[in-house]
């Protein structure tokens, strides 16, 4: 059987913006890359991606006009929503990986497909559990930042790796432990052991970012502390906001010294 160009796959899955359609299409790549049915040889064309497939809701608006979110239920489903949001464009995230960046090492791209998997697998939980609940996603509004961050690194796989997985989707291994105990004493406890299974996951989603972001420095003969700052200052240009998860940071392979560099910023 012929291979499948998995970049062109890859870029068909990123750029729908059906719900139903993008999980199908998503998990197809899986299967395909699991039977080693995906070919990375021939390049398929690259361009900006300002507007990834996302259905027409939610509304995505400016992160302070995101609606409150209360100890109320209302609240809680808000929180919900929320968390099913950045799931989505988690999905995204990991699909414009595999198809942005078309020189790097097949198990580079096998690694981001098992991500978007994963995080199709985790949207599908919460848009689930929101139905169950009379509401669905897209009732509510949500900001951008996500993708922004994204958009803002496409200009360097080594960027990307430095500030997508090791910042934005370790910051849900640092808040995960606190809203799961919110959601504990709550009308909506379920919500625990979703989250369990999101937190386990993602856990592993960072540590594919560190792998593939030492790899690179290791490659490019730089230290990663050093790029990781500048990188930090760069796109961020403020200082990492903390608590951080120590140990579920150590569990996705942070180095001693860049979890010192990290607890500079707690004190």
């Amino acid at each position: 059987m012929d291979k499948m160009n998995g970049f062109e796959l890859a870029y068909h899955a990123l750029m729908n913006n059906t719900i139903e359609e993008k999980i199908k299409l998503t998990q197809q790549l899986y299967a395909l890359s699991v039977n080693h049915q995906l070919d990375y040889s021939d390049a398929f064309p690259i361009q900006k991606t300002p507007n990834p497939g996302s259905p027409q809701k939610p509304e995505l608006v400016r992160f302070q006009s995101v609606p409150r979110r209360d100890s109320s239920d209302l609240g809680f489903i808000n929180t919900i929503h929320a968390i099913c949001h950045i799931e989505f464009n988690a999905i995204n995230l990991a699909l414009d990986a595999i198809y942005r960046f078309q020189d790097m090492p097949e198990p580079f791209y096998q690694d981001w497909i098992q991500v978007a998997f994963e995080e199709a697998k985790h949207f599908s939980l919460l848009s689930a559990y929101l139905l169950k609940l009379d509401y669905q996603y897209g009732d509510f509004d949500a900001h951008d930042g996500l993708w922004q961050m994204t958009t803002d690194t496409d200009y360097d796989v080594l960027a990307r790796m430095a500030l997508v997985p090791r910042v934005l989707e370790a910051r849900g291994l640092d808040a995960t432990p606190k809203i799961q105990k919110r959601f504990k004493h709550s009308n909506f406890s379920h919500m625990v052991d979703i989250l369990d299974i999101i937190f386990k996951d993602e856990i592993n989603h960072v540590k594919i970012g560190n792998t593939w972001f030492h790899y690179l420095c290791q490659q490019r003969q730089v230290d990663p502390l050093t790029t990781f700052d500048k990188l930090v200052k760069k796109h961020i240009g403020a200082q990492l906001r903390g608590p951080f998860n120590i140990e579920a940071r150590k569990l996705a392979n942070f180095s001693q010294q860049e979890l010192d560099y990290l607890c500079h910023f707690q004190k």
